[in-house]
C-alpha cells in the first residue's frame, strides 16, 4: 500500500509535513557543519611537530660511540606515527661490514642497521614504536665504529679514526590528531602551552585596545608565567588587543581585562554578581575557538589573578570550569630551595659494554648568579671487576672541557667515589654539562662475552657542589639576570607610551617572553607608568622605558644619556663615534640600550625606542630570546628594517656594583692571603731572631762603640 493512503490500523496518516522538516532540518545541520565545521574538522587531521635532537653538531670518537638526547610527547596527542631522522657522517675509514649503530628509547633497543658504504652526509629515517613513548622520552644512539686497511682488522684498535658526528638536523618528527579540550581550566592551560600550539601560533593573551597599567601588569604577569613552562624558543606567545585579526584567529585565547572593559560577548559568561569582591577565571568556547576569562573588578584584583594564571602548579590542579581569587588567595609560586648542591641523577645511570662509556647532566644555576670558584663535582660509582684495571679510568668534563680524572681499581669496584674541583676562574654561565666518562677496557676479545661485557653504574649519590655569586654584569650577555633576584623580576618600573600601538605590544611581548624564560617564580614586582616616574621609584627599581621619544616623554629626557641619540625632533637616529648614520637611514633604525641609571649608578637602565613603534619592536625581538642575546655582549644594538643588526659595546667599566668585585677577588684570594700573611710573620720573626742573636753576641755593641764620635 502507499505510504502517502491512511494507515487502517492506526487510523493516522503519515505526516508529509514532518517529512519534509526533517529533510530540512538535515540540510540546515550539514549547512551548518560546513560554515563551522573546518576548524574542527582541522584539529581532527593529522599534524606534525618536529623536535630536534640537539643544537650543534656532536662528533664522538672511539670505538664504542654513543649520545642521547630527549624528545616529549604531548598528553593530548593521539600518535599515529614517531620518526627519526637521523643525519649522520662516519670515518671514511670505517667498515662497513663490521661497524653498526643502534636507535634504543626509554632504555628499549629496537632498530640497528649499517652504515651505507659512501662518505659525506647521510640520512636514515627509523620509526619509533609508539609503545616506547612516554611523556618525557630518552633516545640513545650507539654503535661501535671499526676500521680496516686492507686485510688487516682494526677492529682492536682505538684511534682518532674511529668516529661518528651526528649532524644538527636530526630529529623527531611526531605525526598525531589533537585531543580537544574539555570545559576545565588545567585541560585548557595544557593545550593553550603545548609547544605545537605555540609553534603553530595558535596560541594568544588579549587585553583592551588601550589597556590599564593594572591590565598590562596582569597580562605581562601571566606572559611571564606561561614563559617559564613552555619549550619553544623561536616561537613565542604575543600579548595583543582584542581587536588585532591576528590573535582573533587562534584557537587558544587568554582574555585578560577589569570586568567594565570587558567586552558583552564574554560578559555574557561571566556575571556582574560573581565579580564581586573578588576575580574570576572562566573557560568558554565558541565557533572552535576557546577562551580563557581572566576578569576582576579593579585592577588589584585583575593582577592578583594574572598572578594565578602565572602559576602553572595551580592552573595544573584547576580541574574546574571557573575560579575565584580573592584578596587573600595564595597564588605565588613554591620558592625555590637553592643550596649549591644539585644531584645528578636520581636513578642509578647503568653503562653496559667494554672501553668508552659516558653519560651527560645538565646542571642550571639560577639566571641571576655565576659561578665562583671552590666548586666541585662529585662522583659515586659501582662497576664491573672484570676490566683491564691497569687503564680503568673515569673522566669529568664541563662543557667538553677535561677537568680531572680518577683511576678505577678491583678493590674499590662495589663502592668507589671521587670528587675533583673545577679550576680557578672557570666560567660556566647559568648553565653547564655535566659529562661523566668511563674507559672500561677488557685484556682480550674472549673476554668479550654477554657474559662478561662490563658494566658501571653512577649513582644518585653523584652530585655537582657549585659555589656561586651575583652577575655583575652591566651588559646584554647578563641580562635579563641583572632584572631579576632570587629567580623572579626585581621591582621592574616599565615606561610605556600613554597611547599604544599593536608594535608597542610587539615590544612588550618580545621583553617579557625573555624576562619569563628565567623568571621562576611570580612572586616580582611589575609596575607600569604612563608618565615618569617619581625618583624614589627611578632610584630604587630597575626601569625599562620602551616607544619612540614622540610616544614617551620619558626617554626624550633621557636623549642626552643615550648611546645612540635621536635629533632635536625626535624622529631619527644621529652619528656618534662608533656608527655613522645617514639622515634618511637614521629614520629607519631600532635600538635596544641597557644603560648605567643617572639616578642610581649601581642599577640598570633598559631603553627600546626607534624612528617609529615598529623600528622600536624590531630591536625588541633582537633581546627576546636566548639564542639572539648570544650575539651581543655589548650593551647596545641597532637594528635598521632590513634587518641588518649590529652590537655596540660603550661602557668602559661593565661592573654593576665595583664593591662587589673587590670582595669577590678578596673571597677567591683569601686562602693566598693567609699564606702571604704567614710568610711575612716567619720574615718578621726570623729578623727579630736575627737581631737578637747579633745583640747577644755584640755585634750591634761593637758597632756601635766603633762609630766615630761627632
Amino acid at each position: 500500500m502507499n505510504k502517502f493512503f491512511i494507515n487502517k490500523q492506526s487510523g493516522i496518516r503519515p505526516n508529509v509535513t514532518s517529512s519534509v522538516g526533517q529533510l530540512l532540518l538535515g540540510l540546515f545541520v550539514v549547512l551548518m557543519g560546513l560554515l563551522t565545521g573546518p576548524s574542527a574538522a582541522a584539529k581532527a587531521t593529522t599534524q606534525t611537530y618536529t623536535q630536534p635532537l640537539q643544537n650543534t653538531t656532536m662528533s664522538l670518537s672511539g670505538q664504542a660511540v654513543e649520545t642521547s638526547s630527549d624528545f616529549i610527547k604531548v598528553d593530548y596527542w593521539q600518535m599515529k606515527h614517531a620518526t627519526l631522522n637521523l643525519n649522520y657522517q662516519v670515518s671514511q675509514l670505517a667498515d662497513r661490514q663490521l661497524s653498526d649503530i643502534t636507535v634504543s628509547v626509554n632504555g628499549t633497543k629496537f632498530y640497528s642497521f649499517r652504515p651505507v658504504a659512501k662518505s659525506g652526509l647521510q640520512t636514515k629515517q627509523v620509526t619509533i614504536p609508539l609503545r616506547l613513548l612516554r611523556g618525557s622520552n630518552s633516545l640513545k644512539i650507539s654503535g661501535q665504529i671499526l676500521t680496516r686497511d686492507g686485510k688487516h682488522d682494526y677492529r682492536l684498535a682505538q684511534t682518532p679514526a674511529n668516529w661518528l658526528t651526528v649532524d644538527a638536523r636530526s630529529n623527531v618528527n611526531c605525526e598525531y590528531t589533537v585531543k580537544q579540550p574539555n570545559a576545565n581550566v588545567n585541560s585548557f592551560y595544557d593545550h593553550f602551552s603545548g609547544p605545537d600550539t605555540i609553534v603553530n601560533r595558535q596560541s594568544a593573551i588579549e587585553v583592551p585596545a588601550q589597556a590599564s597599567n593594572a591590565e598590562l601588569t596582569a597580562s605581562m604577569a601571566s606572559l611571564a608565567g606561561e614563559a617559564r613552562v613552555i619549550t619553544t624558543e623561536a616561537q613565542q606567545i604575543p600579548v595583543t588587543t582584542m581587536a588585532d585579526r591576528t590573535a582573533q584567529r587562534a584557537d587558544y585565547q587568554v582574555v585578560v581585562a577589569t570586568y567594565d572593559h570587558l567586552p558583552a560577548r564574554f560578559k555574557r559568561h561571566v556575571s556582574a554578581q560573581s565579580v564581586t569582591n573578588q576575580a574570576v577565571i572562566k573557560r568558554y568556547d565558541a565557533q572552535g575557538k576557546h577562551y580563557l576569562i581572566v576578569t576582576a573588578p579593579t585592577g588589584a584584583l585583575l593582577i592578583k589573578a594574572g598572578r594565578y594564571v602565572a602559576n602553572a602548579e595551580l592552573m595544573r590542579e584547576t580541574a574546574y570550569p571557573s575560579e575565584t581569587v580573592r584578596s587573600d588567595s595564595q597564588t605565588f609560586t613554591s620558592s625555590l630551595n637553592y643550596d649549591d648542591h644539585y644531584q645528578l641523577t636520581t636513578t642509578s645511570d647503568r653503562l653496559v659494554g667494554a672501553n668508552h662509556q659516558e653519560r651527560r647532566y645538565f646542571v642550571s644555576l639560577p639566571v641571576d648568579r655565576n659561578n665562583a670558584d671552590g666548586s666541585t663535582i662529585k662522583v659515586a660509582l659501582r662497576y664491573a671487576k672484570n676490566v683491564d684495571f691497569r687503564s680503568a679510568l673515569a673522566t669529568v668534563y664541563i662543557n667538553d672541557t677535561a677537568i680531572g680524572s680518577h683511576k678505577l681499581t678491583a678493590r674499590r669496584a662495589n663502592n668507589d667515589a671521587f670528587a675533583v674541583k673545577l679550576p680557578k676562574g672557570m666560567a660556566l654561565g647559568n648553565s653547564f654539562t655535566v659529562r661523566i666518562a668511563l674507559d672500561l677496557p677488557i685484556q682480550t676479545a674472549a673476554n668479550s662475552t654477554n657474559t662478561q661485557t662490563p658494566w658501571a653504574s653512577i649513582e644518585p649519590a653523584s652530585t655537582a657542589n657549585i659555589r656561586s655569586a651575583p652577575g655583575n654584569d652591566l651588559l646584554f650577555s647578563n641580562y635579563p639576570n641583572l632584572f631579576l633576584q632570587n629567580s623572579t623580576y626585581d621591582h621592574l618600573a616599565v615606561v610605556r607610551p600613554k597611547i599604544l600601538t599593536l608594535a608597542d605590544y610587539r615590544t612588550l611581548s618580545s621583553l617579557f617572553n625573555l624576562i619569563g624564560n628565567y623568571a621562576q617564580s611570580n612572586q616580582g614586582q611589575i609596575t607600569f607608568y604612563q608618565d615618569q616616574p617619581s625618583q624614589r621609584v627611578l632610584a630604587h627599581d630597575n626601569v625599562i622605558a620602551l616607544g619612540t621619544p614622540r610616544q614617551n616623554s620619558f626617554i626624550r629626557t633621557l636623549n642626552d644619556k643615550l648611546y645612540f641619540q635621536f635629533d632635536a625632533a625626535g624622529t631619527r637616529l644621529v652619528s656618534n663615534e662608533k656608527l655613522s648614520i645617514e639622515p634618511r637611514y637614521g629614520a629607519t633604525l631600532g635600538t635596544a640600550q641597557l644603560l648605567r641609571s643617572p639616578y642610581n649608578a649601581k642599577k640598570g637602565l633598559l631603553v627600546i625606542t626607534g624612528a617609529t613603534p615598529d623600528d622600536a619592536a624590531r630591536a625588541a625581538e633582537q633581546i627576546s630570546n636566548q639564542k639572539n642575546m648570544a650575539q651581543y655582549p655589548g650593551d647596545a644594538v641597532v637594528v635598521d628594517r632590513d634587518n641588518d643588526h649590529r652590537g655596540y659595546r660603550f661602557k668602559k667599566n661593565k661592573l654593576i656594583d665595583t664593591q662587589v668585585n673587590l670582595r669577590q677577588r678578596v673571597h677567591r684570594n683569601q686562602q693566598l692571603l693567609v699564606y702571604l700573611g704567614i710568610a711575612l710573620g716567619t720574615i718578621v720573626i726570623l729578623l727579630i731572631a736575627i737581631l737578637m742573636l747579633l745583640n747577644k753576641h755584640g755585634v750591634l755593641h761593637r758597632s756601635r762603640r766603633g762609630k766615630p764620635h761627632a
